[in-house]
């Protein structure tokens, strides 16, 4: 009778997902077994320590040098049989523990009671918007479901990072996304606006998901495997049709496009960003971002290009003259946008749109611009988190100011908020001595060296134009008068401090010191693709 084979598996190198997943399961019994009162700081404790052990345990699998898939097995003969369900390597494990990183500081966000009373988030979600029963619950103490769904989603977001293979991405996909729908419907205030954005952000994603598991049956189909380095054997050395192939590509773009939110698929961006919880938004805008390029990068470096094996042919079809089409508007779009808004999150909305055409610019130029890709994903990570951290604090009689007009002339009424607005502004539009302007220096560096010359062109124009409603927003805090009934800059508390100080920080020293976080995305290494 024949055994059954197996597979081995490093459960070192899982532990990191293992410990955030299995932390988010216990925090839905949490919910179940602790009474209402002390059910914030139990979950509060659980979701940073669980958060903090896994980048801890990220760095030890980086130390180790782990750089192999985590299962393996053997096959009937005793020959080894590669299983790439999941893949930790240089980049894969990096991207992991920036989210890791990132996801604390989100978390802290979340987290935050004092400066809005009960927090940002409704305490009884089911209740109907505007009724009398959603009036009385106003002043209840926010829902603490948040953070273990914000594990689950972190936890996804990982594991889409590492993906070997396309199936294990779905899956991934479904389990960072479904937790987002939610959280971005559970605002405490605005509720009709967050539970339509979470109704769009779930539509649109439903749609994208369709096309993206539609788009790895037809790969399946022509490459017989959905392990990305199967793909791209099959694209080298496959005599078949590249109907499938054509066609599974693009539908599998359309999903991972849509997460990065590149044009045309951003259109749920703005009211999203705009919608949900600010909280929320701060961490779809640095954890989703790095998540979705992370597996853009992974996909086209793998299975579409030739960086496992540098001395094979050149692809028989070249996807890149379609990306940089997507690249350029994405660019140029989210900049124009950018320019039109009257309302902080839109704005910072479409300038994430922008980001991602740059981050594009990087996925093109494949892998001489990884390093370079990684490094931006950090600066913009901690920048975009520092800004909704401190758009948290502008707040009026309603909760929080966002339409621009209220912010004239706040500088005198706070200048250290105003300072530290000014230099995430100021990163954002790629000034000099700022982390952005490392970060974008990096990407068109490397993109130059790739032969990517009109990309770079039309990503320095675009940065032209973006500058300008990020300047704007500087002279408004600066030169403008006060406006009747300004809304007042709240002191923050431990939680929000933290996450402004360490987006501030952050911003300072990677514009001024880049070179050590270069050397260490460098030495990161190529995504492992043989």
């Amino acid at each position: 009778m024949p055994t059954i084979e197996f597979p081995g598996i490093d459960y070192l190198a899982l532990s990191p997902l293992l410990i955030v997943i299995g932390a988010a399961c216990v925090g839905i019994l949490l919910e179940a077994v602790l009474p209402r009162g002390r059910r914030y700081l139990a979950q509060l404790v659980l979701t940073i320590a669980a958060l903090v052990a896994a980048v801890v345990l990220t760095i030890v699998n980086i130390v180790d040098g782990t750089n192999n898939p985590v299962f393996s097995m053997t096959g009937p003969t005793g020959e080894p049989v590669r299983v790439d369900a999941v893949v930790m390597d240089g980049p894969g494990m990096f991207l992991m523990a920036v989210i890791g990183v990132l996801g604390i500081i989100a978390v802290l966000l979340i987290a935050e009671r004092r400066v809005a009373a009960g927090g940002s988030f409704v305490a009884h979600a089911a209740v109907a918007a505007d009724s009398q029963a959603d009036a009385d619950q106003s002043k209840l103490p926010g829902a603490t479901e948040v953070f273990p769904l914000t594990l689950f989603s972190l936890g996804g977001m990982m594991l889409f990072c590492v993906s070997g293979d396309l199936l294990t991405m779905f899956v991934a996909l479904e389990v960072f996304s479904l937790p987002l729908y939610l959280l971005c419907g559970l605002a405490r205030r605005r509720r009709l606006l967050s539970q339509e954005a979470a109704m769009k952000y779930f539509l649109l994603g439903a749609f994208a998901s369709a096309f993206f598991v539609y788009g790895v049956a037809l790969l399946y189909g022509f490459a017989n495997s959905v392990q990305l380095v199967d793909i791209n054997t099959a694209v080298r050395d496959s005599g078949n049709s590249q109907v499938l192939l054509l066609a599974g590509l693009a539908m599998l773009s359309v999903g991972l496009l849509f997460k990065a939110a590149a044009v045309p698929f951003h259109v749920w961006t703005p009211d999203v960003y705009t919608g949900a919880p600010t909280p929320i938004t701060a961490l779809m805008a640095a954890c989703t971002k790095v998540a979705a390029i992370g597996g853009l990068l992974r996909v086209f470096n793998v299975a579409f290009a030739n960086s496992g094996d540098p001395s094979a042919a050149s692809l028989v079809w070249e996807w890149r003259p379609l990306f940089t089409a997507i690249a350029i508007a994405t660019m140029v779009i989210g900049a124009v946008m950018a320019v039109t808004q009257t309302d902080i999150k839109r704005l910072l909305a479409y300038s994430s749109i922008a980001n991602a055409g740059y981050l594009l610019v990087g996925v093109i130029a494949l892998g001489e611009a990884v390093g370079a890709t990684l490094f931006y994903l950090v600066a913009y990570g901690f920048t975009v988190l520092a800004a909704f951290a401190i758009v948290t604090l502008v707040r009026d009689s309603n909760g929080e100011a966002t339409h621009l007009s209220r912010w004239a002339g706040l500088a005198r009424r706070s200048p250290r908020f105003a300072v530290f607005f000014t230099l995430l502004m100021l990163a954002f539009a790629g000034i000099p001595l700022t982390s952005g302007f490392s970060a974008k220096f990096a990407v068109f560096s490397s993109a130059l060296d790739a032969g990517q010359v009109g990309l770079v062109i039309v990503g320095v124009l675009s940065s032209v134009v973006l500058a300008f409603p990020y300047l704007k927003v500087v002279v408004l805090l600066w030169l403008s008068e006060p406006v009747e009934d300004a809304p007042s800059v709240s002191l923050p508390s431990f939680f929000t401090g933290t996450a402004v100080a360490a987006g501030v920080a952050a911003t300072i020293i990677l514009g001024l010191a880049p070179q050590f976080m270069l050397n260490m995305v460098e030495g990161a290494g190529m995504f492992l693709a043989k």
